[in-house]
């Protein structure tokens, strides 16, 4: 089951026959097995991000390779770092490159959408406290990371973090796969079986250091075969499951 964000307070939900309902009510207050589903909607679908978050944590280092490609060591446990909300844009919104770096980076990733407050959640609270999972592009300004002491400037700016196009509901886990295109060719490809830690031991380790809320978006990092943007590109984020995030690229 996908769940849409088509406008502000407005969502909706796709189930196995591909028909797709309106959603009464917050899908964040109650659990989807209560949820109240409206008439069938018709119409071309333009779905927003599909969440606000609260919050953005993002793990980097996480696949090897991709530490490796990047001249790093895998870290002994999860490396966490803040991404602004403010970052946040949807399906076809533009990627834009903002005039202080030189060097943008794409980076495709598995996001989890938090679907119930987790402090200090046991491996089963965070199975259970997942709502479900989306694609993004984590976008980082690779100059500016390089000689700043964290990542919050390099991950921050606006639309560093397109999401979208919707939440899978209840996935397989272990099963998930990401795939980055630029303009139609792949540069990235992983699963979520290649990650150093599983998306369960992410969220139980997130939640020991800060509280989770509904909304709350952990991203799981990202394969190797990052690369730079230049303006009139075109970065597809495909997820198993999922469908394709896609967004152009823009200069400031």
């Amino acid at each position: 089951m996908l769940l849409y964000r088509l406008s502000e307070d407005g969502y909706a939900v796709s189930g196995a026959g591909g028909a797709l309902r309106r959603l009464e009510g917050d899908p964040f207050a109650r659990p989807a097995n209560e949820w109240t589903l409206g008439e069938p909607l018709t119409g071309p679908l333009r779905p927003l991000a599909p969440v606000r978050p609260g919050k953005i944590v993002g793990i980097g280092r996480s696949y090897r390779a991709h530490a490796e490609e990047l001249g790093n060591p895998l870290p002994g446990e999860p490396l966490l770092f803040l991404k602004a909300p403010s970052a946040v844009i949807g399906p076809g919104e533009a990627i834009r490159l903002p005039p202080e770096s030189r060097e943008v980076h794409f980076e495709g990733e598995i996001a989890l959408v938090v679907g119930r407050r987790l402090r200090r959640a046991s491996a089963a609270e965070s199975r259970a406290g997942l709502l479900g999972v989306t694609c993004a592009c984590d976008v980082t300004a690779r100059d500016l990371q390089r000689g700043d002491r964290t990542f919050a400037r390099a991950k921050s700016f606006d639309t560093f973090c397109p999401l979208g196009p919707a939440i899978r509901l209840d996935p397989d886990l272990e099963a998930l796969e990401v795939v980055t295109r630029v303009n139609g060719t792949e540069r990235q490809r992983g699963r979520a079986s290649d990650l150093a830690w599983s998306i369960v031991e992410m969220l139980v380790y997130v939640s020991r250091m800060m509280t989770l809320e509904p909304a709350d978006v952990v991203l799981t990092g990202t394969p190797a075969g990052v690369g730079a943007l230049a303006a009139g590109d075109r970065v597809e984020v495909g997820v198993e499951g999922v469908g394709v995030l896609e967004n152009p690229v823009e200069a400031c």
